[in-house]
């Protein structure tokens, strides 16, 4: 039983069959969003030809240990952040051995949000072997940890698709 939506499973698949096409191989790096996009793309048969591994970096120790984030960067800019998205990409990119790599950090709430940095803010990077790394800010504002998560799903394959 699977708890995506049509949409959901759809942009999957999609992204599934331009890295196929494309013969990448894929990883993500996730904070706030906790693995929920490495389960939304192993939702479709077939994945584990283009999907290699989820990175789940949820405290600021992961991203330094497993990413290789700079914890300079992360104490510079908050771990909700540009720079440390981009470099969660990066970072799942190279640790994966993978051509190109997705990654979310964000404040899904409720708690944890201030007036510089509200729930809702997600910063979602995409990577890919060879180009430059892409990067979306997204206000989704104070909607609820279940719907902030699984708007950030939808728009880091997005961000995905766009870079494949």
């Amino acid at each position: 039983m699977n708890t995506f939506s049509d949409t959901q499973l759809r942009l999957a698949e999609e992204t599934l069959t331009r890295a196929r096409s494309a013969d990448l191989h894929i990883a993500t790096a996730e904070s706030c969003t906790g693995g929920l996009i490495a389960s939304l793309l192993t939702e479709i048969p077939g994945s584990s030809e283009v999907f290699d591994r989820g990175f789940v970096t949820y405290s600021n120790a992961a991203k330094i240990e497993l990413l290789g984030v700079p914890e300079e960067l992360i104490a510079n800019h908050g771990a909700v952040s540009e720079p440390v998205a981009r470099r969660m990409a990066q970072g799942a990119m190279q640790h994966a051995h993978v051509q190109a790599a997705v990654a979310v950090t964000g404040i899904a709430g409720p708690g944890g949000g201030t007036a510089e940095k509200p729930v809702g803010l997600v910063h979602i990077a995409a990577a890919r072997h060879g180009a430059q790394t892409y990067h979306e800010k997204h206000l989704f504002g104070d909607i609820g940890r279940g719907p902030i998560r699984m708007a950030s799903v939808e728009a880091a394959l997005r961000l995905l698709l766009r870079l494949l």
